[in-house]
C-alpha cells in the first residue's frame, strides 16, 4: 500500500496519476491520497486500486 499525505485545499487532478505511478513503481495494488487540510478527515481520503477504474 502506498499512502500519499497532502495538506492542500483540495485534491487536484494531477495527484491521481502521480499516485498511480507510485503504485506501478512499487508493485503495490492499493494506494491512498490523504488530504489533512479538510474539516473531516474522511472527506479528504481518496482510495485508488491499480488496474481498476473507479469512475464508472
Amino acid at each position: 500500500m502506498v499512502v500519499e499525505a497532502k495538506a492542500v485545499t483540495r485534491i487536484e487532478p494531477v495527484h491521481e496519476p502521480r499516485l498511480l505511478s507510485y503504485l506501478k513503481l512499487s508493485s503495490a495494488k492499493v494506494g491512498l491520497i490523504s488530504n489533512f487540510h479538510v474539516p473531516l478527515l474522511k472527506a479528504g481520503i481518496k482510495r485508488m486500486v491499480l488496474g481498476l477504474d473507479e469512475s464508472t
